[in-house]
């Protein structure tokens, strides 16, 4: 089996429904947690993609100059070596962060506040010839939930998608690593986990029942979009979708 390597970076976000749909779409997953105190590798090889989820860090130094995370330096590096070498690879929220600060774009707390809960995003003009970008719909459903913002991209990245507060919502690096400050794997349980007890909703005023309630309506519309794209990626990684042919049997539509 082809193996991708997924990258859990906290307990609250793990791969879920997105995991799901990658090994529908023929990869084996492997799973590393260097928050529980799993090691990182130190390259990519035997690894046909690479996934790095979400989590409530910050992607930038704390302010006594030390990462976010301990891990993120390492992580970091194997996010530059991923594009190096052109491995397929996703950042949802955090994930997209980091590999826009590991290739010297900015990310900081977000001047425009907190956003949480079911929104929609606004593919730009570039995403009609992307390889994964190009059938998802011009405006499509995601799931929202940080307080951080990628205010730069990286030279050379390429913009997807964007919205009116936050104009960097899914960028392209080369030509096989996307980021996506949005998410896309959480079921109703995981979002009612996050719900619970959270300082952002209190913060905001908002009430968690309502929220995830109103996250639940959505989760077939994101599936609809989103385990397509999932397994296009996928495809990308077998060596199945390229420039100038894909599998005309992937599902457009969640089918």
């Amino acid at each position: 089996m082809a193996t991708a390597l997924v990258i859990e970076n906290d307990p609250t976000d793990d791969v879920r429904r997105l995991g799901d749909w990658l090994v529908e779409g023929g990869l084996e997953l492997r799973v590393l947690r260097p928050h529980a105190g799993d090691e990182l590798p130190a390259d990519l090889d035997g690894y046909v993609a690479l996934v790095v989820l979400g989590g409530e860090q910050q992607p930038y130094p704390l302010p006594d100059g030390s990462p976010g995370a301990p891990w993120f330096p390492k992580l970091e590096g194997l996010l530059r070596k991923a594009v190096r070498h052109r491995v397929p690879t996703l950042g949802i929220c955090l994930g997209a962060q980091l590999l826009a600060t590991s290739h010297a774009g900015l990310v900081e707390r977000s001047p425009s506040g907190p956003e949480v809960g079911p929104t929609v995003v606004g593919k730009r003009d570039a995403a009609d010839s992307d390889l994964l970008f190009r059938y998802v719909p011009l405006i499509p459903d995601v799931f929202q939930w940080h307080v951080d913002e990628i205010t730069e991209l990286p030279h050379g990245a390429t913009l997807l998608a964007a919205s009116t507060r936050y104009p960097h919502q899914a960028f392209r690096l080369g030509d096989r690593a996307w980021g996506l400050q949005f998410h896309i794997e959480p079921d109703t349980a995981m979002i009612a986990d996050w719900a619970t007890d959270s300082a952002l909703l209190d913060e905001l005023g908002y009430d968690p029942e309502l929220v995830v309630a109103a996250c639940d309506r959505v989760m077939a519309d994101i599936e609809e979009v989103w385990q397509p794209f999932a397994i296009r990626f996928a495809a990308l990684a077998l060596g199945e979708l390229g420039d100038d042919s894909f599998r005309r049997d992937l599902p457009l539509l969640g089918h």
